[in-house]
């Protein structure tokens, strides 16, 4: 008779806790760039510059205003390709949709922690003296317009299928070699994919603008981004050496191997890959 398994098998899979701890990384910080994405600032007051004033596709004074969900987004596609790497387009797909409702359902909270009556006599008027009125500064703050929330979450799924699609792609090219060219590389176009679609939507599409205006501002943001990419190429050997001590070089690598023939698999076997 065969003895039932512990209970906390699950625990023991090394496979299983990092896929796990991955999600839970992309989840957290996919969600912190959604919430602090409300506030916005210049690029040159952060480096104390004078705030550039230039022409683009047209645009006249255009400057580098940034969004604050870019301190967390990188890390996004980092962890993205490190999915990929071990756990192939599948794991990525399943992350991303899994994260795109657990944030819908974030946002859905925030709408319905808005809609309850504050109360009049302790939390609406602050003791902060630069804050009047709590009701107003909370809906500001957490009542992102539809225009940023359809926006962010359609750029989400495109941009992380976009980084996922691409970094296979590069990956056939180079083998398991060149870890640098496959996850900048599809980091650079899937940073691309997310500014221009997240501006088109939020901002062409329900604000109005001309397309070469949303496109101009979606390419200044564009710049600030490609230069974070090129410069948080040592985290990518970082994050695989501590994946690769974790799980141990033979697991590792098995891992990798089943991840690169698990969408050929599908694809001869006659399985939907999407």
């Amino acid at each position: 008779m065969t003895s039932p398994a512990p209970r906390d098998t699950i625990l023991r899979d090394r496979r299983a806790m990092l896929f796990f701890a991955l999600g839970a990384f992309l989840l957290a910080d996919a969600l912190l760039a959604e919430l602090i994405g409300v506030k916005v600032f210049h690029l040159e007051d952060v480096v104390g510059a004078p705030h550039a004033d230039f022409t683009l596709l047209g645009e006249p004074h255009q400057s580098f205003v940034l969004s604050a969900g870019v301190l967390t987004w990188p890390l996004v596609f980092l962890v993205t390709d490190i999915v990929n790497d071990y756990y192939g387009v599948r794991g990525v797909r399943f992350l991303t949709l899994v994260t795109a409702a657990l944030i819908s359902f974030a946002f859905l909270v925030l709408w319905l922690a808005i809609q309850l009556p504050p109360d009049g006599d302790w939390w609406l008027h602050s003791s902060e003296p630069s804050v009047k009125d709590m009701q107003a500064a909370f809906v500001a703050i957490f009542g992102q317009g539809m225009n940023i929330i359809v926006g962010s979450l359609c750029a989400f799924v495109v941009s992380q299928l976009a980084d996922a699609l691409t970094f296979r792609w590069f990956k056939r090219l180079t083998g398991e070699g060149r870890i640098w060219l496959r996850s900048t590389g599809s980091t650079l176009v899937s940073q691309l994919v997310d500014s221009l679609v997240v501006t088109w939507i939020a901002f062409w599409l329900y604000r109005g603008w001309t397309p070469a205006k949303a496109t101009a501002m979606a390419l200044t943001a564009y710049c600030y981004k490609f230069l974070i990419a090129i410069a948080s190429t040592p985290l990518i050997y970082v994050g695989h050496a501590l994946v690769e001590r974790y799980l141990g070089h033979e697991l590792a690598e098995s891992m990798r191997r089943e991840a690169m023939q698990s969408r050929r698999g599908d694809a001869a076997s006659g399985a939907p890959t999407r």
